[in-house]
C-alpha cells in the first residue's frame, strides 16, 4: 500500500545550466538524493508538464510537480504499548524508553517493540522508513531517543548524527575505579569467532566515547559517557576493553565482582542486577523545522537509582570503619 503526496516547486534561476537531477537536489533539499532519484527513473518527476531525464539541464523558472509515492514499508502490527512521550510536536517524537523493552522487530522480536508501539501511537509513521527510527538502544538500555515523523525531518536527523551534531549523552555504572575522564577511540566490528558480539578490531569502523566520573564507591564507578558516533554496543564494548566492564552486561561484563567485605544489600543489589547498568540521560538536537536547538533530559530509572544507593551506603560504612580507634569528638 503506498500513498501520493504532490511536491511542486520552481527551479531557481541559480540553478541555471545544472542538471535536472541536481537541481532537484536543491529545490527539494529535505529529501535524499537517492529517493529523488528513485523518482526520476519511475517518471514520477514532470517538469513544464513533461518528463524529463536527471541528467537534462534546466535553465531557471521551470514549473516542476513530482508524485511522490511513499510506500508503506513494513507490515509491522500496530500495538497498544503505552509510551513515556516526553516531547511530541508535527516533526519528531523523544521518548523515553523502559529497560527490556526492544526498539526494532527482529526474528527473535517480531512484536511487542517499541515501533509497533509507534504505530500504534501514529499510523502515519508505517510511511516512513522504520517506522521513524533514526538510532536505536539496547534492549536493556533505558533513556531517551528521537523518532522522525516526516521525511524530511528523517533526513534532518540522519545527518545530524552523521556530522556528530547530535548530542547524546548516557550514565553508566561500571567495575573498578577510574581515576580521571578520558576518551576511547578504537574500531568497533563484529567479533571474529563470536558473531553476535561486537569487539575492538582493526578492520572495525571509527568508533570515538568520551567519558567523565561522576562519583567514585569502593570498586566502582558512576560515569557519563557522551558519543561521537554511534556504533552498536559502543559504550559496553569501548568500557570493557579498556578494563571497566558495565554493571550487569550479560555479555561485556565478565564475572561478578563483588567489593571485599560488601554489605549483603549491596551483594544482592550486584547480583541481582541482570542488565547493563547503562541510561541515555540526555538528548540535544537542531529541530528539523524550526531549526532551533533542543535539549531533554531522563532521570536515573529506579533500578539504577537503588544500584547507586547500596553502593554509596557500601562506601559510607567502609568508611567508617578504617577511622582509627583513637579518635574521640571535643568535648
Amino acid at each position: 500500500m503506498t500513498t501520493t503526496q504532490i511536491l511542486q516547486g520552481e527551479i531557481p534561476a541559480s540553478c541555471a545550466g545544472m542538471r535536472l537531477d541536481q537541481a532537484l537536489a536543491q529545490l527539494f533539499s529535505e529529501y535524499s538524493r537517492s529517493r529523488l532519484s528513485h523518482w526520476l527513473k519511475a517518471g514520477k518527476v514532470r517538469v513544464n508538464g513533461q518528463l524529463l531525464r536527471g541528467r537534462d539541464k534546466v535553465w531557471g523558472g521551470e514549473q516542476v510537480e513530482i508524485q511522490a509515492e511513499l510506500e508503506e514499508l513494513t507490515v509491522w502490527e500496530a500495538e497498544a504499548i503505552p509510551l513515556d512521550i516526553v516531547y511530541e510536536d508535527a516533526q519528531l517524537i523523544v521518548i523515553n524508553k523502559p529497560a527490556g523493552l526492544v526498539v526494532h522487530p527482529a526474528a527473535g522480536n517480531p512484536a511487542g517493540t517499541l515501533v509497533n508501539a509507534l504505530l500504534h501511537h501514529d499510523p502515519a509513521l508505517s510511511t516512513i522508513p522504520r517506522a521513524g527510527i533514526v538510532h536505536r538502544l539496547d534492549k536493556d538500555t533505558s533513556g531517551l531517543l528521537v523518532v522522525a515523523k516526516t521525511l524530511p525531518a528523517q533526513k534532518s536527523l540522519v545527518e545530524q548524527l552523521q556530522t556528530r551534531s547530535l548530542l547524546r549523552e548516557y550514565e553508566a555504572v561500571v567495575t573498578g575505579l577510574i581515576t580521571a575522564g578520558g576518551t576511547v577511540e578504537a574500531p568497533i566490528g563484529r567479533h571474529p569467532v563470536q558473531r553476535k558480539r561486537m569487539a575492538v578490531t582493526p578492520n572495525g569502523k571509527p568508533a570515538v566515547t568520551h567519558y567523565r566520573v561522576v562519583e567514585r564507591f569502593r570498586a566502582h564507578s558512576w560515569i557519563r559517557c557522551r558519543l561521537e558516533t554511534g556504533r552498536t554496543h559502543q559504550i559496553r564494548v569501548h568500557m570493557a576493553h579498556i578494563h571497566y566492564p558495565l554493571v550487569g552486561d550479560p555479555v561485556y561484563g565478565g564475572r561478578l565482582r563483588l567489593p571485599k567485605g560488601c554489605s549483603e544489600t549491596l551483594a544482592n543489589t550486584l547480583r541481582g542486577f541482570r542488565r547493563q547498568a547503562l541510561h541515555a540521560g540526555r538528548l540535544g538536537l537542531v529541530h528539523p523545522q524550526s531549526h532551533k536547538s533542543l535539549e531533554w533530559k531522563a532521570s536515573l530509572p529506579a533500578d539504577m537509582e537503588q544500584l547507586l544507593t547500596d553502593l554509596r551506603a557500601d562506601a559510607e560504612v567502609a568508611a567508617l570503619e578504617d577511622q582509627t580507634e583513637w579518635w574521640e569528638p571535643l568535648e
